[in-house]
């Protein structure tokens, strides 16, 4: 018994509506995510766990690919190989110590004492250690005259500057290099001598003056390391990129990618990411159709939009490598879904399903921009189509193809600023993506059948088809219910124009117009509009209220019944089934309340089944079912009349609740209440009313004309009687005017 009330519990929360949803999103989910994923999977087919190829492959054409492994080296070489650059530092340290050294000396040679003591002096002044002409020096700096002296310090100070100017480095100390650099930068006529004591001065304040230039050595790096040309590797057509058993490097990869095999790799990591964004991309989507866009939140186009991403992700997955992400016919898919639904559920699909893609596939974000931007073009553009001409929806498709030519180009002209691109990559995206946008339009009309056919869904181009007066059932309402047929037309007209004002679907409004009344077709002769075209007797006279309600009440199922036999659309089959919603048919409900008295008969009994309008559409065709129909029993149709009648009516479908599912606002009401009185005023225009006796001249005329000889009727009788008719002619032109002219200001006052 336990096990039984387990099974129906089970039974029980498996077939609740949310079960069933998130059963039908889980698995949408991983039927996604393994078209997404599948693009991984190629590559780990033909390389072994331990990264050697299972067999040989050979080249399919010649490839060539650098080999970035070999060039990172060579560039790294040459930048190590780059020495550091130094540059000139402060050197007014050095100048002061040779100043102050140069003062020493004078003061030395002023003093008043023997030459052992100035010499005991000096060579404080001077590090000697190995130097063979020290002797030579301090008796040249002791002795010398004044002149003398005064101008070898002259060359001195002049080398000191050039030396200094030439920089002095830590290797110039360590390799000896001070004595020659001061010799080589002596640029005077200088005898042994002096360059000795020239040499001897310097070497005492002489300091390294260069530092490190990081900026420089950076630089110069860099430039050297722009320098190197890449490391190609070349695979002619026929020759092996890797042997059986042969490990996969990088620049073997890289080789199998240009020759059309999928190198990338995809872990449990990378699969569970791509779940959670699948999932999260779903979620995003129907919370925006929720918030937005209710009307779509239904199972048939739910599953288009599916069916189409799938399609996508498919396309994205089998894409070859290294072919061009243009290829992709984002365009298309955006005007699919704007015909099927409108311009903005394309715009949130298209933008969520190409980041999807693009994330997971590694899209560049050059070309998932353009396909962003272009479908939003091509969606605004969609939303301009005549749906009455086919052709207009492949015109569009030039708008779409410029527009991906024009960006394209824009987003690379910004790229190569930076990265320089060839040119012939560029413009072979730009023709492949203009194709693209091209051919939309024509992809799109040789889908659109498929989708109608599959998920039961019209589309406007479906609804302009059905339109057509040619159709099979609308033929048969022409010839086996011509008042019927008469009625729908001037009904399809009503709704029409009150459609186009509130802004709601003005063909979807005419379509379902001129199919509400089918279920007539079933017992044509007992509806009035068709007994009076066959002149047979009302047949209700003979029956009794009720069953007179049964039979007029049973139209909207028979055509339910008629709607399904003959494949109509679901959406037009709401216009059936809920144009009477659940009205009471009064007229027999006041016979039976007359014949059986009121307290034997209620309302429930002679009500409509229903159910109650609850779109736009199905709510303005009830109005104007009840205002045409109406319309004929009118002996004025004057506009104070006409609104009176149509007023009366939406009063008393709003008093009986006949329009509180609808999404009609009063504001609609009053609008479509303005629209069905002008079209109803034009419909029941006036005719000019002839003079009688000018008819009667007229007839008369005739008849002579046919029976008296011609010489019977004289001259001024022809001249009377033809200024009688330009008279009246020009009666009827100035009373035409007139008419015209009020008709021009009633306009204006509406």
């Amino acid at each position: 018994m336990k096990k039984i009330q387990f099974t129906n519990m089970l039974a029980d929360i498996f077939s609740s509506s949310k079960v069933i949803n998130l059963l039908i999103f889980v698995s949408f989910a991983v039927i996604l995510t393994a078209t997404l994923g599948a693009r991984y999977y190629l590559f780990q087919s033909i390389i072994s766990e331990d990264g050697t190829s299972k067999k040989d492959i050979v080249a399919p054409k010649t490839i060539k690919v650098v080999d970035t492994f070999k060039t990172e080296q060579n560039k790294k070489e040459i930048a190590q190989k780059i020495e550091p650059i130094l540059t000139p530092a402060e050197d007014t340290y050095i100048k002061n110590n040779y100043a102050t050294l140069i003062k020493a000396i004078e003061q030395i040679r002023a003093k008043q004492t023997n030459y052992h003591q100035k010499k005991e002096e000096m060579m404080l002044l001077f590090d000697f250690e190995n130097n063979y002409y020290k002797d030579y020096i301090l008796n040249y700096l002791i002795n010398s005259n004044d002149e003398r002296l005064h101008n070898t310090l002259t060359k001195a100070s002049k080398t000191l500057t050039n030396v200094l100017n030439q920089g002095v480095t830590e290797k110039d100390f360590e390799k000896g290099n001070l004595a020659t650099m001061i010799l080589r930068n002596t640029h005077f006529e200088t005898s042994k001598g002096e360059i000795r004591v020239i040499s001897a001065l310097l070497e005492q304040v002489i300091v390294p003056n260069m530092v490190f230039d990081e900026t420089a050595t950076e630089l110069a790096k860099k430039n050297a390391i722009n320098s190197v040309a890449p490391t190609v590797v070349k695979f002619e057509k026929g020759d092996k990129i890797v042997f059986a058993g042969e490990p996969v490097t990088r620049v073997k990869k890289d080789a199998l990618q240009k020759a059309g095999y999928n190198v990338l790799e995809l872990n449990a990591k990378g699969i569970a990411g791509i779940f959670a964004l699948v999932c999260m991309s779903i979620i995003t989507f129907i919370y925006c159709l929720m918030y937005y866009e209710k009307l779509y939140v239904t199972k048939n186009y739910l599953s288009v939009i599916a069916l189409l991403s799938l399609l996508m992700s498919a396309l994205a997955t089998v894409l070859p490598t290294g072919a061009s992400f243009y290829f992709l016919p984002f365009p298309a898919l955006a005007v699919l879904i704007s015909v099927f639904t409108n311009p903005r559920v394309s715009v949130i699909t298209t933008t969520i399903l190409i980041t999807l893609i693009s994330l997971t596939e590694q899209i560049p974000i050059q070309p998932a921009a353009v396909f962003i931007m272009v479908c939003l073009i091509a969606a605004i553009a969609t939303s301009k189509v005549r749906y009455s001409r086919r052709f207009d929806l492949v015109k569009i498709g030039g708008e779409i193809g410029f527009s991906m030519l024009f960006l394209i180009l824009i987003i690379y002209l910004i790229e190569n600023s930076i990265n320089p691109i060839g040119s012939h990559i560029v413009w072979t995206n730009a023709v492949v993506g203009t194709l693209n946008g091209l051919l939309s339009g024509i992809i799109v009309l040789g889908i659109i059948p498929l989708l109608e056919s599959m998920f039961k869904i019209v589309t406007p181009y479906g609804l302009a088809e059905l339109a057509d007066n040619n159709q099979p059932l609308l033929k048969r309402l022409q010839f086996e219910a011509p008042g019927t047929f008469a009625h729908c037309l001037m009904v399809a007209n009503l709704c029409e124009t009150a459609a186009e004002a509130i802004g709601a679907d003005p063909v979807l409004a005419r379509v379902g117009a001129l199919y509400h009344d089918i279920g007539k077709l079933k017992r044509p002769l007992f509806f009035v509009e068709n007994q009076t075209y066959f002149g047979i007797e009302n047949p209700h006279t003979k029956l009794n209220p009720r069953l007179s309600k049964m039979v007029i009440t049973a139209h909207p199922k028979d055509g339910i019944d008629l709607a399904k036999e003959y494949g109509l659309p679901p959406i037009v089959q709401n216009f059936i089934v809920q144009h009477h919603g659940d009205s009471i048919a009064s007229y027999f409900y006041n016979q039976a309340k007359l014949e059986e008295g009121a307290e034997k008969v209620t309302e429930e009994q002679f009500r409509y089944t229903g159910p109650r309008p609850n779109m736009k559409e199905t709510a303005i065709l009830m109005i104007a079912d009840s205002v045409e129909s109406a319309s004929r029993t009118l002996k004025d149709h004057s506009q104070e009349e006409l609104d009176g009648m149509i007023n009366k009516i939406i009063q008393t479908k709003l008093n009986d609740g006949q329009l509180s599912d609808s999404p009609l606002t009063l504001k609609d009401l009053k609008t479509i209440a303005a629209a069905l009185s002008k079209n109803l005023r034009a419909a029941h225009h006036q005719r000019i009313k002839y003079h009688e006796n000018i008819i009667q001249e007229l007839e008369e005329k005739t008849l002579k004309k046919k029976f008296v000889a011609p010489d019977t009727i004289t001259t001024k009788e022809e001249e009377k009687i033809e200024k009688k008719i330009q008279k009246h002619v020009q009666k009827s032109e100035n009373n035409a005017e007139e008419q015209q002219k009020d008709n021009n200001d009633e306009e204006k006052r509406d």
